[in-house]
């Protein structure tokens, strides 16, 4: 019997790449529920796929169905945007911790097999070099830096689930995405600043002939993942081949794409020299720096440098990273400004 898939937030950045790549590459059944559906329209018609709009706070019984008549489950639905952070941290704790609580609840009731996105935040502001899913420490600041409470919320999450591995033998992976970029990351064509994440808040502000804001001077560096490299991984999790995925922690990130954010703002604009469309933008396209408490207010607080240690993956689940972060600029530009729906200057 092909796998039954339930994926809850099915029209995000990651739900909707997974999506796509399961039903064109394996033969499973994919049951997916958001408030939108505009990253689906390319899945929406395939016979696997039964979507249905809806809000994970509100269609609890839809929930509850599926994750009884589902063989895995991937809760997907969160807030994962700095900005929010700072700014609404109660909707970020109430989305991204209570209403998944519920979830995973709904897992451990019937012993279904969840696959939990944590995140690269959880390991805060820890020294290491190199980020380990076993021996790394969790380190945040102080209580008034508001934006460790995304990261508080999946580490807690992750610790009831490991929890329920242990007491009741749920079935589970934990899943730490590092930095994951590519097309429709973000809507890089809607120019308010702080809607995107940094990747994307970079190609809007070239688009836009916006200056590229270096928070605190673009110092601190993060490890750039393409996206079909993190769902290859996913697809791995999910298939499960001989229990490997099974109780285990991943980092899923690309260490060879380590740059600073200076770094990354260089590089976008000199991708852009590709496009001859985009010659006055090139030109236009300057970087300046800006306090974080300026960009992100008071209660921001930042990482310098978050680097993974992907062996766990390799070992297990016979995953390496494949695509540069150069390659990865260049397929994402290609994808937005084939699909632009504006007028340029």
């Amino acid at each position: 019997m092909p796998l039954k898939v339930l994926i809850l937030g099915a029209n995000g950045f990651i739900g909707s790449s997974l999506t796509r790549a399961i039903l064109k590459q394996k033969d499973w059944a994919v049951y997916g529920m958001d408030i939108g559906s505009h990253k689906l329209e390319d899945s929406l018609g395939n016979p696997r796929f039964k979507f249905v709009e809806g809000d994970i706070t509100i269609n609890k019984e839809y929930i509850e169905y599926h994750v009884k008549k589902c063989d895995a489950v991937i809760p997907l639905v969160a807030i994962a945007n700095p900005i929010q952070y700072v700014k609404d941290p109660l909707r970020v704790f109430e989305l991204d911790f209570e209403a998944n609580l519920a979830v995973v609840r709904y897992c451990a009731k019937y012993k279904k097999r969840i696959i939990f996105p944590s995140t690269s935040e959880v390991y805060g502001m820890s020294a290491d070099a190199k980020l380990d899913e076993a021996t790394t420490s969790l380190v945040y600041g102080p209580i008034e830096r508001q934006r460790w409470i995304y990261a508080c919320s999946k580490q807690l999450l992750d610790r009831v689930i490991y929890a329920y591995g242990v007491r009741d033998n749920v079935d589970y992976t934990l899943f730490r995405p590092f930095n994951w970029i590519g097309p429709q990351l973000d809507d890089v064509m809607e120019p308010k600043e702080g809607s995107s994440r940094l990747f994307t808040q970079f190609i809007s502000n070239v688009i836009f002939k916006k200056p590229l804001q270096l928070v605190d001077g673009g110092k601190q560096s993060r490890s750039f993942t393409f996206i079909d490299d993190g769902v290859d991984a996913l697809l791995r999790i999910i298939e499960n081949k001989n229990g490997c995925a099974s109780r285990q922690i991943f980092n899923i990130g690309n260490p060879r794409n380590d740059v600073s954010v200076a770094e990354l703002a260089k590089m976008i604009i000199t991708a852009f020299k590709d496009y001859p469309d985009y010659a006055e933008h090139v030109q236009a396209a300057k970087t300046v720096v800006v306090p974080s408490g300026k960009y992100f207010g008071k209660y921001y607080q930042d990482i310098q440098k978050r680097v993974p240690s992907i062996a766990a993956a390799k070992k297990h689940l016979g995953w390496t990273p494949k695509v540069g972060l150069k390659k990865a600029i260049t397929l994402t530009l290609d994808y937005h400004l084939a699909h632009k729906d504006y007028q340029l200057e």
